[in-house]
């Protein structure tokens, strides 16, 4: 009965969409419906409202749509709530002041002359609208009234005109800033958290193990992850579109013919189309490079595009007065005053003390208003002339409360979907298709592509990812991160907007493409780009690095790059450490001179730790051959272990499901029992033909299962121990040369102490035990900060904890001084003889840094950074630990 009430869901909501019925109530519409329907029929025939869900009952799960609600609803400090309407204004705000149109007609006549030149500029000024508003029905109205006259008119083909205005329409779903890319991000950072539980349970299945190490686990992502990601996917698609144009247009000239510029490009043309191209330009640069270099939020970045916006509109609606330029000049420059204020004066009030510093708050207070002022300047503007402003707030007020509510909605079909069971049943699915993760993903992705031919983005967005990114993030074989499958699922649900009979950017084309064009001729015009954003999930899919290098260098070389311990990064440095060894075998110089190096009349004991930090460098190197020798190995066992390993796992998942079956199959014969014999002669019949399909199970498993897994455990443990102890040994011969360092560091102030200690035994002699307590207290805390005086430190501690004692022994507490005495003249000849090897301890360290103690460095250096960005980029198959 799960899997009846499971259909007529999904019937109610593809029966409600196909309808026309609106989408915000069409979702969670048909899951109270149907989870109503379930508990009145479960009441009716079974007595037990519960009785035809998958577990739970109706309220449970109506509380838990709820509760999705409330979390969507009450959470608006997340990017989705945050970001969506800020770019839903930039982007409207560009497309009714007219700045849009200007780029397009500027870009026409620039490319023009060139054969194709026109589709180009419509591809190339796409994307920069889709950079700059992501609102795929403004930008295919704005293209499709201004291009599309002007390919036609010029001799362009119907459908190659048509087909690349909607396709460069729709590049604002996977160009950065994109209402997809927040959405995504947001649904799969819940997907992750549920995918890191999957594969917890996995390990634990897997090893008895409870704990699974940080770096098996999966990699979650962020509005500001996703936006990196895509940036380069998006410009290859770009870039696929424009060489599809071109060779077009050279194989077939009368395609797409050059369009010859009638007037001049003298200082004029060049001065009109750098005032269209800078400012959108400008922005695109502002908001994007803020979020890549990680000076501002997603959300952050967002506000500054609508600002920007807001003084773009504002000088295009006032081009032909003098005074339009003055709004944005007054900005400017208090920006700049701002920034000036900034890097010269301390602008914290709290902080602020001299006459200096209240001159500075005082001029960027002054600077501040001056930019507010340009602010209300421009919104006057907008809001007086064509009253620009109330249309855009409006129409953005439309659009964000269309994404929430289907958001909102989203979020109790899921649970609905979840009630009888779909989310396993899905689950089960996949996983048994054959060819492991692979499989799992293509079919996936048809899934989403089929649908995008009658579902809108957010539905697909909102309602599948959910479902599906926890399975295919979980899986340990391929070990995609989730900016990955996100940009390769926006990519795909970008089609949705292209593919017939329901593509919304046909329809939007269709409302203002002129009636000479015919609809057939729009469908035929798309199907070479749908084909080319085929060849672009291909060409991405098959490389990661595409995606996940942008994230990974931005985190890596930022100011909150991860140490380099991180536990994530540790594979890739090992990777890093050993190509620089094999490619230069010299590399190693440093250790075996300064092993040879006389360091004179140089302390026993720190010569002691100077030996040690040498041997645990050579063991390090050795430990590190050891390692890559042994990963080898286990890459040429895992060739013949790895499908026997699959095969087991998927026999012990069906084991599972079955002991499963037996023991709710348990639960219901003893509750028959005694009531009905007839049903308890069925239960019971059952259960043994359970048992008998498990004992075929258990059988399933290779006899000598146990001696293939550990004969290869073996292999990994060996590789595993091997790359600790290069690790250990690495940190060691850097932490014994770093510690004597910080000795002789110390000696200036070891020094300055001295008279401080004399005193201290002048009034202990004369009797002034109380004083002398309290200047040991001081003195301590003093020598607490210098290394070289942990054994002065003790004694004297001692010698005041004596002191303080109702009976103190003087005899004692001298005792102690003495030896704090002793032991500080001792420290001062051993930093005297020591004092001339410090260069070469220095630069024996700094060797070793550089070299194989890169971890105990309190940052990643940038070449290493970009090394493990581009190590990470890709995805290493972890199943052999599972």
């Amino acid at each position: 009965m799960e899997l009846f009430f499971l259909i007529i869901l999904v019937a109610l909501m593809g029966a409600a969409l196909g309808s026309g019925f609106p989408v915000a109530f069409a979702l969670p519409g048909s899951a109270i419906i149907t989870i109503g329907a379930a508990a009145f029929t479960g009441f009716l025939f079974e007595g037990d409202s519960s009785a035809y869900f998958h577990s739970s009952g109706p309220y449970e799960w109506l509380s838990a749509g709820v509760t999705n609600l409330r979390a969507v609803y009450w959470e608006p400090e997340r990017d989705t709530l945050i970001a969506i309407p800020l770019f839903i204004f930039m982007g409207l705000m560009l497309q009714r002041s007219k700045v849009a149109e200007d780029l397009l007609i500027a870009m026409a006549q620039l490319f023009g002359p060139i054969r194709g030149g026109l589709g180009i500029s419509v591809v190339f000024v796409g994307a920069l609208l889709a950079a700059t508003t992501g609102i795929v029905g403004a930008t295919v109205v704005a293209m499709g009234l201004i291009s599309l006259p002007a390919m036609l008119r010029n001799n362009y083909s119907p459908s190659l005109a048509t087909g690349t205005i909607a396709a460069s329409g729709t590049l604002g779903q996977i160009i950065p800033p994109s209402i997809v890319l927040i959405i995504l991000a947001d649904q799969l950072a819940s997907a992750s958290d549920q995918a890191s539980s999957i594969r917890k349970e996995l390990y634990k299945n897997a090893t008895g193990e409870v704990s699974m190490p940080s770096v098996l686990d999966v990699t979650s992502t962020s509005a500001g992850e996703m936006f990196l990601g895509a940036l380069v996917p998006g410009l290859v698609l770009v870039a696929i579109y424009m060489l599809y144009i071109l060779i077009s247009a050279f194989l077939f000239p009368k395609l797409a013919p050059a369009v010859p510029y009638e007037g001049q490009m003298d200082k004029k043309f060049w001065i009109r189309v750098s005032l269209a191209l800078i400012p959108p330009l400008a922005l695109i640069f502002i908001v994007l490079g803020s979020i890549l270099s990680g000076i501002a939020t997603v959300n952050q970045a967002g506000a500054i595009g609508a600002v920007g916006a807001i003084f773009m509109g504002g000088f295009r609606l006032s081009d032909n007065k003098k005074t339009a330029s003055f709004p944005s000049l007054l900005a400017l420059g208090s920006l700049a005053v701002i920034f000036y204020c900034l890097a010269t004066f301390e602008m914290n009030v709290r902080a602020a003390s001299t006459p200096d510093d209240y001159l500075g708050l005082t001029i960027g207070g002054f600077a501040s208003f001056g930019l507010l002022i340009g602010l209300g300047w421009s919104l006057f503007r907008l809001l007086n002339i064509d009253d620009v402003l109330r249309s855009v707030m409006l129409e953005t007020a439309k659009t964000t409360s269309l994404v929430f509510i289907i958001l909102l909605g989203a979020a109790v079909l899921t649970s609905a979907f979840r009630a009888f069971g779909g989310e396993e049943l899905v689950k089960e699915f996949l996983n048994s298709l054959p060819g492991g993760f692979w499989a799992k993903f293509v079919i996936v992705m048809a899934v989403i592509f089929v649908l995008g031919f009658f579902l809108d983005f957010i539905e697909i967005a909102v309602v599948v990812v959910p479902i599906v990114a926890p399975i295919l993030l979980s899986d340990p074989s391929a070990n995609i991160t989730a900016v990955w499958l996100g940009v390769m699922i926006g990519l795909n649900i970008q089609t949705s907007f292209l593919t017939p009979p329901f593509g919304f950017a046909l329809f939007y084309l269709r409302g203002v493409a002129p009636k000479v064009v015919k609809t057939i001729q729009m469908y035929k015009g798309v199907v070479p780009f749908i084909a080319l954003q085929i060849l672009a999930l291909v060409i991405v899919g098959s490389n990661p690095s595409l995606v996940n290098y942008l994230p990974l260098r931005s985190n890596l070389v930022g100011d909150k790059a991860p140490p380099p311990k991180n536990p994530k990064l540790q594979y890739c440095l090992d990777d890093y450490i050993f190509n620089n060894l094999a490619a230069d075998s010299s590399s190693l110089a440093f250790i075996v001179n300064f092993e040879n190096q006389s360091l004179g009349d140089f302390p026993e004991v720190w010569q002691r730790k100077i030996d040690g930090s040498i041997e645990s460098a050579q063991k390090a190197v050795q430990m590190l051959k050891a390692a890559k020798a042994a990963e080898l190995e286990v890459i040429s066992g895992a060739e013949s272990y790895k499908p026997i390993l699959m095969s087991v796992r998927n026999s012990e998942r069906n084991i599972r499901k079955q002991e499963n079956k037996l023991e709710e199959l348990k639960v219901l014969i003893s509750q028959s029992k005694g009531k009905d014999a007839e049903l308890e002669k069925r239960l019971d019949d059952k259960r043994q033909i359970l048992l008998s399909e498990l004992t075929e199970l258990k059988e399933e498993k290779p006899e000598n299962w146990d001696d293939i897994f550990t004969e290869f455990a073996q292999l990994r443990d060996i590789e595993t121990k091997s790359r600790t102890l290069f690790r250990r040994n690495a940190d060691t011969a850097f932490q014994e040369i770093d510690n004597v360092i910080s000795i002789l560091e110390s000696s200036e102030a070891f020094a300055s102490v001295e008279n401080d200690i004399l005193r201290v035994g002048d009034m202990i002699n004369n009797g002034d035990h109380d004083v002398a307590i309290d200047e040991i207290k001081l003195l301590t805390g003093q020598l607490g900060k210098i290394a070289a005086a942990s054994k002065v430190k003790s004694s004297l501690s001692k010698v005041r904890k004596e002191l303080r004692k109702k009976k103190p022994k003087l005899e004692k507490a001298l005792k102690y001084y003495n030896k704090a005495l002793d032991n500080y003249y001792e420290m001062k000849d051993n930093l005297l003889k020591a004092e001339g090897i410090l260069p070469e301890l220095r630069s024996y360290q700094a060797n070793l840094g550089n070299f194989i103690s890169i971890r105990q460095l309190r940052e990643i250096p940038r070449d290493v950074a970009l090394y493990l960005a581009r190590c990470n980029s890709g995805h290493r198959d972890i199943s052999l630990f599972f």
